[in-house]
């Protein structure tokens, strides 16, 4: 049903068969590009993906991705250092039912498994927000409270003055009248904050 190419190897169809959705091959490292693909007649119904994971020796279990009817076959970069992070049964994989079929010291266990494709989608969107989500959402916070203090401190210095001491003061009510005229806006525009303004709110 499967086929398995590495880089400058033959394709490989000696699939094992775990079970009616899950399948396995093993392979030979090292691994720079593999193709997985589904053989010529046949076919997933539309309603079905296939998830395709990898184990290196001593790592647990990676979702790569997925092949479908509407995409029959996928190409993956993968390395020596590829691996872990998943989790034996993340992705729907039976992990410790492949680990029990057992490979070979050295061997990479290619795992794919037929699932319904919005529980494929669910974990091809964990896979995304994992590689880049959590990096990303804490670049864009700290993006974010940047801009609000720039925002605060060029409204606010125009009302700076002399202190005791030599020091700089604002007063406070100027501070509420930023605040009230910074809440309208984002009423008025919630998503001004995600574009970089440096301007004063007018």
């Amino acid at each position: 049903m499967f086929g398995a190419v590495c880089a400058g190897r033959p394709v490989q169809t000696n699939i094992t068969t775990l079970s009616q959705t899950q399948f396995f091959f093993m392979l030979t490292p090292p691994i720079n590009h593999l193709v997985v693909f589904l053989l010529p007649n046949h076919i997933l119904p539309t309603t079905h993906c296939a998830t395709i994971h990898i184990q290196f020796p001593g790592r647990e279990f990676q979702l790569l991705g997925a092949i479908s009817a509407e995409k029959p076959s996928a190409i993956f970069k993968v390395g020596k250092n590829d691996g872990g992070g998943s989790g034996e049964g993340s992705g729907g994989v039976d992990g410790g039912a492949l680990a029990a079929a057992g490979a070979a010291a050295g061997e990479v266990m290619l795992g794919i498994s037929v699932e319904r494709a919005e529980t494929v989608e669910e974990q091809l969107a964990a896979v995304r927000a994992n590689k880049g989500g959590g990096e990303k959402k804490k670049v864009e916070t700290l993006a974010l409270a940047r801009r609000i203090i720039s925002n605060a401190f060029n409204f606010l210095s125009s009302f700076a003055e002399n202190g005791q001491g030599g020091g700089e003061v604002v007063p406070l009510k100027s501070f509420h009248e930023w605040w009230g005229k910074f809440e309208k806006k984002i009423e008025y525009d919630p998503t001004f904050l995600e574009r970089d303004e440096r301007s004063p709110i007018p």
